[in-house]
């Protein structure tokens, strides 16, 4: 097992999708929000943010989506600077925000209905999504006849439906009991490798955030104190979270953000 590292002194070799360069930012004049940022994510990779609430989590993933720009530094998409939000991103939040008059499939086509007229090609992939995270005979259900779970599972198909490149996930699954966290992890994890979309996720769970993360970052005062590369094996199963190497990641993180307080 590789040791613990700080990614901010690795230069990957590959093409880096999005990177924030000492970014900051204040939504005030008197306190900055996030100071000194650095972050950078390759396509294809899972990096979770961990952190106290009010550390400034949810301000970096809307800097690193364009729905903030920062007072100083900048963030840099496919290496072009980033001043708003791109087609080839998606995000999925807290509260799944359906359309309690929409059947599933279509809360699902919604980003698409929006631009355009849906094609067969549209409501084949939308099924298809749908059936990858176990919804496949919910499609002509209300939101009102799912559970708290299956509205999640529509949120992420509705988000994955114009296949962007990157999705944000600020604490999606914070209001599931366990299982059901646990089980939209694994299918998570399954569908976006599969259509290798690339994730910064934000949560309070620092055993989530080991489960997920190809990197983990611990956040405080609005500045990433760590961030760790989690060298567990892929795919991942529920197994792991009783395993030695999975004790050491979540034990390393919780320090840190004992240690950042």
């Amino acid at each position: 097992m590789k040791s613990d590292s700080v990614i901010a002194t690795i230069e990957p070799k590959a093409q880096k999708l999005l990177r924030l360069h000492d970014v900051w930012f204040a939504y005030t004049d008197v306190v900055d929000t996030v100071r000194n940022l650095n972050l950078d994510l390759l396509p294809g990779e899972f990096h979770c943010l961990v952190g106290r609430s009010g550390c400034g989590k949810t301000s970096l993933l809307k800097l690193a989506a364009g729905l903030l720009l920062p007072k100083r530094g900048e963030v840099l998409w496919n290496n072009k600077p980033l001043d708003g939000p791109h087609n080839d991103m998606g995000f999925v939040f807290q509260r799944p925000t359906l359309l309690e008059w929409l059947h599933v499939l279509d809360n699902v086509l919604l980003p698409i209905a929006l631009h355009r007229e849906i094609e067969t090609s549209d409501l084949e992939k939308a099924k298809d999504l749908l059936q990858g995270l176990g919804l496949g005979n919910k499609t002509h259900n209300k939101p009102a006849e799912l559970s708290g779970g299956q509205q999640s599972r529509v949120a992420i198909a509705r988000a994955l439906i114009t296949s962007p490149r990157i999705l944000f996930m600020d604490e999606p699954f914070a209001a599931l009991d366990a299982i059901t966290r646990e089980e939209l992890q694994h299918d998570l994890m399954e569908i976006c490798a599969e259509h290798k979309t690339t994730i910064l996720f934000v949560t309070h769970d620092i055993g989530e955030a080991v489960y997920l993360g190809d990197h983990v970052s611990v956040m405080d005062g609005g500045e990433i104190h760590l961030t760790l590369e989690i060298n567990l094996p892929q795919p991942r199963r529920n197994a792991i979270r009783h395993s030695p190497e999975f004790n050491h990641y979540s034990a390393r993180l919780r320090r840190a953000m004992e240690e950042s307080a």
